[in-house]
């Protein structure tokens, strides 16, 4: 099973937003959506949206939130 994950962290690293799915496109359009929903001065101070995948829930940061 893979399960897509979607971040948008800080320049230190922290997570400030997560979603885990096992839906491909739908996390797709997430990560689409957290990309567009930085602003420029964000992206400039370091901040990123990433898109990555695990193969178990249990891969899964603990603060996520997780749709099946």
């Amino acid at each position: 099973m893979t399960i897509w994950i979607n971040e948008q962290i800080d320049p230190s690293g922290l997570i400030h937003a997560c979603i885990a799915s096992c839906n491909e496109k739908a996390a797709q359009e997430c990560h689409q959506s957290f990309q567009e929903n930085l602003t420029e001065s964000q992206k400039e101070q370091g901040w990123v949206a990433r898109l990555r995948t695990v193969d178990s829930w249990e891969e899964v940061p603990v603060n996520a939130l997780k749709l099946n």
